[in-house]
């Protein structure tokens, strides 16, 4: 038994760099600026002020200048504003993933199991003969040479059709993904940031699709007095506006682009804390802030029922504890036959991570 080797512990040794110490917070920061790199720069340096984050030897300006030479920055010449670059919204989408769902262990591409077994890509222990048309990197190698070995011998050595067996593949289902994010002015309310919480998830969420499932699609909708779509690039400088909850508009827009979409698989997420309370009559908005407006109402659960119709459950995230609120969505989720989850802030993103990851749903076929 050779044992234990000790060594001396030097904390310095795996300590970030100071610019990798900065580059932190000022993404952090990014994302309560949306996106606006002049602002993040001014709240950084004020912190620094109060802090003492750099000291003579590494100040703010040097920083700027390594934001700008490592590939995060872009400098206005005409007016010396600052802008991020498409390195810097990565960043951020990188870093929302690995704070959100840190523990997430990686994995194949396409990795929503079903019970079935088909001609997927993931191997399972079962063997059976190989049948005309198998792919050829299922087949079991050693078992197929045993089988050779076995029935010719030796001297004739010689690995036929009927020697060969092949592994069983799983097959995986591929899922269309609408995020519908609500961007309505009680987002930003009563003193509570819920936007920045909602916006961090959907950088989290498009960026866990397109690395680690790159087969299925993700829309990302958001929805105020109007719905319309937004680019995952986009995301960053997501911001509420003076509007209203028109919650018909972004799922009529979240339908019409899972119309488009071939894989029998589809979901919508919401991500809200209100109650609808607008809608769009030809060119005029009927408003209603106070109470549940049967109108509003009615037009609302009339989709949610030909949602289940067409097979597409809405996974709503209620973001606000009032049960006042909370009634509204129990009664939306029970038409459309979907689930609903009434989370805090701190654990929007695991209840996500968590229901896109069990996939429990059917095939529909």
């Amino acid at each position: 038994m050779l044992g234990y080797q000790f060594s001396k512990y030097n904390p310095d040794e795996n300590a970030k760099s100071p610019f990798q110490q900065l580059l932190d917070l000022f993404m952090q920061l990014l994302g309560f600026t949306s996106g606006d790199a002049s602002e993040a720069l001014h709240w950084l340096t004020q912190l620094d002020k109060e802090y003492k984050l750099t000291n003579k030897d590494y100040g703010i300006g040097d920083f700027i200048e390594d934001l700008k030479a490592n590939g995060y920055l872009k400098e206005n010449e005409n007016d010396g504003s600052y802008k991020i670059t498409a390195k810097s919204e990565q960043s951020i989408r990188k870093r929302s993933l690995e704070e959100i769902f840190g523990k997430l262990k990686k994995a194949r591409q396409g990795n929503h199991r079903t019970f079935k077994t088909g001609q997927g890509d993931e191997p399972n222990p079962e063997i059976r003969p190989y049948i005309y048309g198998d792919a050829l990197d299922t087949i079991d190698y050693t078992g197929s040479l045993k089988n050779a070995f076995i029935n010719h011998g030796i001297e004739n050595f010689a690995i036929h059709e009927d020697d060969l067996e092949i592994h069983e593949t799983d097959f995986k289902s591929q899922t269309s993904t609408v995020l519908m994010i609500d961007i309505s002015h009680s987002m930003i309310l009563y003193g509570e940031d819920r936007i920045t919480p909602a916006k961090k998830v959907a950088m989290a969420l498009s960026e866990l699709i397109t690395t680690r499932y790159p087969k299925d699609t993700l829309d990302i909708v958001v929805f105020g007095n109007d719905a319309w779509q937004i680019e995952m690039k986009d995301l960053p400088y997501l911001e509420v506006g003076p509007y209203h909850t028109n919650t018909v508009a972004g799922l009529e827009l979240a339908m019409e682009l899972l119309r488009r979409r071939k894989n029998p698989n589809k979901q919508i997420f919401m991500i809200t804390d209100g109650k609808p309370t607008c809608l769009k009559i030809g060119n005029k908005y009927y408003k209603n802030a106070f109470g549940i407006d049967s109108k509003i109402l009615n037009r609302t659960l009339n989709l949610a029922g030909q949602l289940r119709r067409m097979k597409i459950p809405v996974i709503t995230f209620m973001i606000a504890d009032d049960p006042y609120l909370q009634q509204f969505v129990r009664d939306f989720t029970e038409v459309n036959g979907g689930k609903a989850f009434y989370s805090s802030l701190n654990g929007l993103g695991n209840y996500i991570f968590e229901d896109y990851e069990r996939n429990k749903r059917k095939t529909v076929r």
